[in-house]
């Protein structure tokens, strides 16, 4: 070997992988992406690059992120809302099945009713009939059916049906004086109307005219009216 050749050159890398100078771990330079510098972390240089020259975090960024978060919050509450208004509805409709088959069953059962009342009043209701009267009034009752319609009550057009009418000087107002039939209720709701017997009062007395001129009382004598001078 000649004196004039060139010595081979030794080529030393640096392999280690945390920097000594700046305590960052390095990244090969195969895996580096494109037009990253040798030695430095992508996501230092990602950070670095999203960082104000003071340090700080841009406000656009935070501005970003809020806005993100408020229409998640919305998003949130109106999902929970809608929500919300379902079960109700649900519920609303699961109890307004369940209140029409009572009161379709409870309906079918009046006129077995109407029989035990009647062997009631001729005194047949006995023995084993008056033990399965008894559970048939049983059934009503855990439906929640009530019934209505007692000798003596004012008539209300609401819950009476008047079949019969006659008057009496006992009364002072219409009143049920006889019960024909008996009436069911279950809460507020009117499942069957009380068939009874009105008696009204005898004569009752006219009420007045609203311009004030003389009324007429029972019998056709003039009630006395405001005179003119």
């Amino acid at each position: 070997m000649s004196e004039r050749e060139e010595q081979p050159r030794v080529v030393i890398r640096d392999k280690r992988r945390i920097d000594p100078i700046s305590g960052t771990v390095r990244v090969p330079a195969g895996n580096a992406p494109a037009g990253a510098r040798p030695g430095v972390d992508p996501s230092e240089e990602q950070m670095s690059e999203q960082q104000a020259p003071d340090g700080t975090q841009p406000t656009v960024v935070d501005d970003d992120l809020s806005r993100q978060l408020a229409e998640r919050t919305e998003d949130l509450q109106r999902v929970t809302a809608e929500y919300a208004n379902y079960r109700r509805r649900v519920d609303r409709d699961r109890q307004l099945v369940v209140d029409q088959a009572a009161e379709r069953f409870a309906t079918q059962l009046f006129p077995l009713v109407d029989d035990i009342e009647r062997a009631r009043d001729h005194g047949d209701l006995t023995g084993a009939f008056k033990v399965v009267a008894d559970r048939v009034l049983g059934l009503l009752d855990g439906l929640g059916v009530t019934a209505f319609g007692v000798a003596g009550d004012p008539f209300d057009p609401a819950l009476h049906e008047a079949v019969m009418h006659d008057t009496s000087a006992d009364v002072d107002v219409p009143t049920a004086t006889t019960v024909l039939r008996q009436g069911f209720r279950r809460g507020d709701r009117v499942l069957r109307t009380a068939m009874v017997a009105v008696t009204e009062p005898e004569g009752p007395v006219a009420a007045a005219p609203a311009d004030g001129t003389a009324g007429v009382q029972p019998g056709g004598e003039p009630t006395s009216g405001p005179t003119s001078d």
